[in-house]
């Protein structure tokens, strides 16, 4: 009876489902977890009853028969998504010391699942933008060694094509690295005391000519006095000037000549952790359904790929901005409507 009681309490601590089955084949116990996964009635009940899934029953019955432990996946339905388990089981005596039981443990693995799919997606969608642009290189390569071989109008056609794609590449495999750089130091919060206002100026200077070539319209409002924060200045400045250059190529509406960019940096005194800066780009272009807004920071997330292919995007530059805000311990908000423009919103939280 004190070993009944003791092994119950022991795996009653057990952090993680778990159903102990004798040799009969009834669940003769289960902790909380177990309960809470599959009903309170479960105890007593024939394994398979409670079960169900026939990679789980086949391995329960196997280690019944020869009392060696193996492992299998598990699989749950959830009202938002599935959950994986990984079933363990292994044998073990029953709550009176007496041997051929099975103890099966249930790991949650779905962080682990979703993980490796990320990662296939990933390398799926990389190899993708890759390919487009190196089959055209491929292609003019050969077409200007062949028919196009003294074709000098052919010639600087294709070449600035291949320019062009040359450069898309390059741009993928920097945004590709810059966005490795940022995820191996996102948990890693910035020291550094840096001027967002200097930050945010540079940005739009430097972006002056990109507005100029699109006919766009960039203003500032930004206080006289310094406004600062901890931080790193080199990743701030890849967050304003992606998200100003973003409103300049895709902020321009359908009747208009060009894009009008408002850049406005202020201070709130309250937020969820004090005072801090926030530093908004709004634009008055066609504006973005609400059903792509929340997934504008995925990785190659693309509204319209085509465009933005042609705009010479990545996919990247959002994720990007995600996680950088993310290790400034920062918020990034993302306001639209069709027709009504967009308003990109950072925010951080001032210098202690």
């Amino acid at each position: 009876m004190q070993h009944n009681k003791l092994m119950q309490e022991t795996l009653s601590a057990v952090p993680m489902p778990l159903i102990l089955i004798d040799p009969e084949d009834r669940v003769i116990w289960a902790n909380r977890q177990a309960r809470d996964l599959f009903g309170e009635s479960v105890t007593g009940l024939h394994y398979a009853a409670v079960l169900r899934q026939q990679m789980l029953l086949e391995a329960i019955e196997r280690t019944l028969e020869d009392a060696q432990a193996r492992s299998t996946t598990y699989v749950l339905s959830g009202r938002q998504n599935e959950i994986t388990y990984r079933a363990f089981c292994a044998p073990c005596p029953d709550l009176n010391a007496n041997p051929g039981a099975v103890l099966v443990s249930f790991e949650d693995i779905s962080h682990i699942e979703e993980a490796t799919q990320m990662r296939q997606d990933f390398v799926a969608n990389v190899s993708h933008e890759l390919r487009t642009p190196l089959t055209a290189l491929i292609g003019f390569v050969e077409t200007l060694r062949g028919a196009a071989r003294d074709d000098a109008q052919a010639r600087e056609k294709f070449l600035a094509i291949m320019e062009r794609e040359a450069t898309r590449m390059s741009r993928l495999v920097g945004d590709l690295l810059s966005l490795s750089r940022v995820e191996a130091d996102e948990h890693m919060r910035p020291k550094q005391a840096v001027d967002i206002v200097a930050l945010v100026a540079t940005s739009v200077t430097a972006l002056r000519p990109v507005a100029e070539a699109a006919g766009a319209v960039v203003k500032l409002n930004a206080p006289s006095h310094r406004v600062v924060i901890q931080g790193d200045s080199d990743q701030l400045q890849q967050v304003f000037s992606n998200l100003i250059e973003n409103a300049i190529k895709y902020g321009r509406g359908q009747a208009q000549a060009g894009a009008r960019v408002a850049v406005s940096i202020s201070v709130r005194d309250s937020g969820p952790y004090g005072p801090f800066a926030q530093v908004e780009v709004a634009d008055q272009g066609d504006g973005i359904a609400a059903i792509h807004i929340p997934r504008l920071t995925e990785r190659f997330y693309r509204i319209d790929a085509h465009r933005s292919r042609e705009m010479g995007g990545t996919g990247l530059g959002l994720a990007i901005v995600k996680h950088i805000v993310n290790r400034h311990r920062g918020r990034l908000r993302i306001a639209s409507e069709t027709g009504q423009g967009s308003r990109f919103t950072v925010e951080f939280p001032l210098e202690a």
